[in-house]
């Protein structure tokens, strides 16, 4: 009777059991992701200005129209040419010999780009076979495809850069024909150098124009790219062809991308909490057919997440479980009842959830966001957390 008298005593001035949260350490998918905000641009693009000083007539094209290649754009009446001295003479000879060398310039590169497309569609030819009957993966053949895919994209504009080189050599040659005329001269009627669409019109109202000055910006909206800044740390974790995934971009599910250059160069920007940030521009090629982005335009907001690394059975837990003890990582485990303390090596960290190189199995529970009351051996109840 006295021994029951003191157990009961015993019980009931012992501390009842902490009230815990707490999770499962598991085995399965791990995905290491960057994400940032990022908006589309038109790779290609080309800024139409007038060739020479004069009248520029209203320009009634619309951003969104369409023209091809020697439509014409606007016109301008030229000021009354003075005749050209030799230094002026020499100088816009030299503008023509220059537009000529960039104009050979574009069409090597353009040579260059064919070569590369020819080689792509020839391996995306002899891969297909090979996949189909099982020699090779799938994932090769879907890499083959977005090389066929960069190098189309890199011969178009290719050419579309030769046909800019034409436009700026013809236009050298009319402000040195215009100019050396010395009297006034007929209009200008300015061609579209390329195949394109209009993306803005910087000047509309008839009035005078200086040469150089830009009055519409063509571009073709089928080289349209991601452009995303990124946190320096970050930018150094990335490399091309990197597979990216481009979300909330107004249309259905998510665009596969692939990073084609990284710069090397960053730039100050500050945030929307008032701090100073080094960032780095990072452009990414939209890895999927046209007829799923067709209505993407220049200037276009999307999300985009770089996969660092994408593995199917990594054992892992919760960050919340884990606390820093001097240079050691510790977490409890809760077994029996209570609560017993672990010395844990973490690996890699991808959102809320850390790799586990040691210290923990796959099954075991362990406790969340430890507080100062918790030390080994502490009786513990653990609530049920949904989805843990």
């Amino acid at each position: 009777m006295t021994a029951l008298i003191v157990a009961s005593l015993v019980l009931g001035f012992r501390q009842p059991p902490v009230l815990v949260d707490s999770a499962e350490v598991a085995r399965g998918p791990f995905r290491i992701t960057v994400e940032e905000e990022g908006r589309t641009r038109v790779r290609d693009r080309y800024d139409v200005s007038s060739p020479v000083a004069g009248q520029l007539a209203r320009v009634l094209l619309e951003p969104g129209d369409t023209v091809a290649r020697g439509n014409a754009l606007f016109v301008v009446e030229p000021l009354y040419a003075a005749p050209l001295d030799a230094r002026g003479r020499a100088q816009a000879e030299a503008s023509v010999a220059r537009a000529e060398a960039a104009l050979q310039a574009a069409r090597t590169q353009a040579e260059a780009a064919q070569a590369r497309a020819q080689f792509a569609d020839s391996e995306l030819a002899r891969v297909q076979p090979l996949v189909a009957s099982g020699h090779l993966p799938a994932l090769t053949l879907d890499r083959t495809q977005s090389e066929a895919r960069q190098a189309a994209a890199t011969l178009r504009s290719a050419r579309f850069a030769i046909e800019v080189a034409r436009h700026e050599r013809d236009s050298a040659r009319a402000q040195l024909s215009v100019s050396g005329t010395g009297g006034a001269a007929a209009p200008i009627t300015v061609a579209s150098p390329i195949d394109a669409t209009v993306l803005r019109r910087v000047r509309q109202s008839e009035g005078a124009v200086q040469p150089g000055e830009a009055v519409l910006v063509l571009g073709d909206l089928e080289s349209i790219e991601v452009e995303i800044d990124v946190l320096s740390p970050d930018a150094v974790r990335l490399r091309p062809a990197m597979a990216v995934e481009l979300e909330r971009w107004g249309g259905d599910g998510i665009l596969p991308g692939r990073v084609r250059r990284i710069e090397p160069a960053g730039f100050t920007k500050i945030s929307a909490l008032g701090v100073e940030e080094q960032r780095v521009w990072v452009f990414v090629d939209i890895d999927a057919a046209r007829e799923r982005w067709r209505r993407l335009g220049d200037g276009f907001r999307v999300e985009a997440r770089f996969v660092l690394s994408d593995e199917s059975d990594i054992l892992q837990a919760p960050a919340a479980a884990l606390f820093r003890e001097g240079e050691r990582w510790g977490a409890y485990v809760i077994a029996d009842g209570r609560a017993h303390y672990r010395t844990v090596t973490p690996g890699r960290r991808s959102g809320l959830s850390v790799e586990i190189l040691d210290g923990l199995s796959a099954g075991e529970r362990v406790l969340l966001h430890p507080g100062q009351d918790i030390v080994d051996g502490t009786r513990v109840n653990a609530r049920t957390t949904p989805g843990r």
